[in-house]
């Protein structure tokens, strides 16, 4: 597990004091913001994610020197993504806000993945996509103004190739390599995830928009029905990364 600091003073609501963290992909996102100053783990997340997540944030608030109880807001990652993962983030974000009585934030990690390309680049007109397996991608679309994002596509679920991305806007997600036949070959492409560090980043507006919940009422975003891949759907399923592991050179042609 990664740990480091860095000074994060410029965003919105620096002053106030948040955890926030992710499961939804393979990896485990926390962080804690205290004055301005943000202290991030990341670890291997999917089904390691139950058993690390709670060390994981115990020891950031023990770094950060504040209590749980102390904390402004509570924010995760609600969704779409790994069914496991998001049941976990869920489970303990209810957990620590019935414990503690600190607002929960439940949002959107496509909403996430464009807040962290914009962090990283720029961006300010995104389609965000994750894996969501079985040969799919989760996917959405945002549009930045000012200090504020739009949903100019809702959070859905579909084939690459079927996510409709406008002319001059950026993908950003997890699927660029694994799905880059499928995605149109002349827009900016940026790799993202939801970390939590963008998480902290959309917070102080779902706080002063009043979308903290009580715990009972927060709930993750799955938007694919099917919860578990049968026994074939997961062989394929490693085949294809395998295939992207060993390149394009290895492919067999279509």
């Amino acid at each position: 597990m990664e740990a480091r600091s860095f000074d994060n003073g410029g965003f919105p609501g620096s002053t106030l004091k948040l955890l926030a963290f992710d499961t939804s992909t393979e990896i485990l996102s926390v962080a804690v913001s205290v004055a301005g100053v943000v202290r991030e783990t990341t670890a291997a997340g999917g089904a390691l994610s139950s058993a690390a997540l709670i060390p994981a944030i115990e020891a950031l608030l023990a770094q950060s020197g504040v209590a749980l109880g102390e904390l402004d807001a509570i924010a995760f990652g609600r969704g779409p993504g790994s069914f496991t993962g998001l049941r976990t983030a869920t489970a303990v974000a209810q957990g620590l806000g019935f414990g503690s009585g600190v607002p929960v934030l439940a949002i959107d990690t496509l909403l996430a993945v464009a807040e962290e390309a914009h962090a990283l680049t720029g961006a300010s007109q995104v389609v965000a996509m994750l894996d969501a397996r079985m040969g799919e991608v989760y996917f959405a679309g945002y549009e930045r103004e000012g200090e504020r994002w739009l949903v100019r596509q809702a959070p859905a679920l579909g084939k690459p190739e079927a996510a409709p991305v406008p002319e001059g806007w950026t993908i950003a997600g997890n699927v660029l390599d694994l799905h880059a036949a499928h995605l149109p070959a002349d827009r900016r492409t940026v790799v993202a995830l939801p970390t939590a560090r963008a998480l902290l980043r959309l917070a102080p507006a779902a706080l002063a928009q009043s979308a903290g919940r009580p715990p009972a009422d927060v709930l993750p975003l799955y938007i694919r029905d099917k919860v578990a891949q049968t026994t074939e759907e997961r062989a394929v399923d490693r085949a294809r990364k395998e295939e992207m592991r060993r390149g394009p050179a290895a492919a067999e042609p279509t």
